[in-house]
């Protein structure tokens, strides 16, 4: 019988103190008010001092409620079950659909151990040339996309949804405006992907402490599908959100600010949600792809910057395309060799000569002569702007490849592009001897 306690010491925010003995660390308790029952958790502990976030807020909550733990922490529902299914962050329906009570899972535990994980080596096919062919998404990786606000990165992870080669879908939504949860789910639904997809959505209009769990929740789902075999994608939306949710946690409950007052555990809070990204030795893989955004597009901002310490790469976004320089795919190269001879001669050639065409753009705007070779290059570089780093080139891998020895050969010479004679005899339009 989990004891009841009626001495509520502070409320401060959405953070409520009370005196308790044997409680543990996000353990979860019941607040009943005149108003009905409120979910919390702990989150410190100081002797018999106990902290809780109460996840619809304390508006209503007075000193003499009853606080009742109940021994474990946040629980979640898993399964088939919840294919097709929106809920709010903390787990409650929000599409009229009952509730589920089935196969419940604790959320927020460890990542997988590394003994039991094997070396990423399997393509994510998007069908976004500027992807698939220059920075591979590699099934098990963890990458951010660093936009600025106001940017179509939301867009970008729907198109990956829809034409990405995996099981299921978790999208985990934070601090969303209302307008972006119903694209998310009218366009998975137009497209046939809403069924092999589950949302946990925070929107901007709900409670502050809802938007924590929303990382915590979708990757514990995302791991109990990847255990039965099934390659998971995990979007996550926005996790600068979801860090200032932990900055104003933290002031809160008057912790010393670390760098622009986010709290000093930053880079361990973000690790310990990215680290779950795992492709498992006999079940599945989850993916994790998610949307960070930089304030006043600064990249050295506490987030971006920690982030980029844990992940593997990074995608920048710049309105409608994916900016080459500056986006990396740490770990392409395990998966750009087996997919065509070609991919990786092609991935270098090209981006060598958008780096000279840049190049020439910067002396044609400085008003210097324009040599026959600085002419090629300004062809070639719109060319490339338009049919491979748009948003809206949509074209398989193989046919990228296609695209990109057309696009050479419409701008330069075989010798001119400096690609071994071995590959040009069986790559170059005109004269090729058939692809493998």
């Amino acid at each position: 019988m989990q004891k009841v306690y009626t001495n509520i010491l502070q409320i401060a925010g959405d953070v409520i103190v009370v005196e308790a003995e044997g409680v543990g660390y996000s353990e979860i308790a019941e607040v009943t008010t005149q108003r009905g029952v409120s979910l919390a958790q702990v989150i410190r502990l100081e002797g018999r001092r106990v902290y809780l976030q109460v996840f619809a807020g304390s508006k209503g909550i007075s000193t003499g409620d009853k606080v009742r733990f109940l021994g474990h922490p946040m629980r979640i529902a898993s399964g088939d079950n919840l294919l097709g299914r929106i809920f709010n962050g903390s787990g409650t329906p929000l599409d009229r659909g009952p509730a589920l009570s089935e196969n419940v899972v604790d959320i927020g535990g460890p990542p997988v151990n590394p003994t039991k994980r094997i070396i990423p080596n399997k393509i994510i096919r998007t069908g976004i040339p500027m992807i698939d062919v220059f920075n591979s998404l590699v099934e098990s990786q963890k990458l951010p996309i660093f936009s600025i606000a106001g940017e179509p990165y939301n867009d970008l992870l729907a198109r990956i949804a829809i034409q990405a080669e995996i099981d299921v879908i978790i999208l985990g939504g934070m601090g969303l405006k209302y307008d972006d949860f119903l694209f998310f789910r009218d366009i998975l639904q137009e497209q046939g992907s809403l069924s092999r997809s589950v949302f946990f959505i925070h929107t901007a209009a709900d409670p502050t402490v809802e938007c924590l769990l929303v990382p915590d929740i979708s990757l514990a789902v995302a791991e109990q599908f990847a255990l039965k075999g099934k390659r998971v994608l995990v979007l996550l939306t926005d996790m600068t959100n979801f860090c200032d949710a932990l900055k104003e946690i933290s002031i809160t409950m008057e912790q010393v600010p670390s760098n622009r007052g986010y709290p000093g555990d930053l880079y361990s809070q973000l690790a310990a949600r990215y680290e779950k990204a795992v492709d498992f030795d006999t079940a599945g893989s989850i993916t994790i792809l998610a949307a960070t955004t930089m304030p006043g597009d600064d990249v050295t901002h506490p987030v971006p910057d920690n982030t980029g310490y844990i992940t593997e790469g990074q995608f920048y976004l710049k309105g409608r395309i994916i900016e080459p320089f500056g986006s990396l795919s740490r770990l392409k190269q395990q998966v750009n060799g087996k997919t065509r001879p070609d991919h990786r001669t092609i991935m270098d050639t090209m981006i060598q000569l958008f780096a000279n065409y840049r190049e020439a753009l910067e002396k044609q705007s400085m008003g210097f002569q324009m040599s026959p070779w600085d002419k090629k290059l300004l062809k070639y570089g719109k060319l490339f702007e338009n049919h491979m780093m748009s948003l809206e080139a949509n074209i398989p891998l193989e046919k990228a490849l296609d695209l990109g020895w057309e696009l050479l050969a419409e701008c330069f010479t075989p010798e001119e592009t400096g690609i071994k004679k071995s590959i040009i005899e069986q790559y170059w339009p005109g004269h090729a001897h058939g692809k493998d």
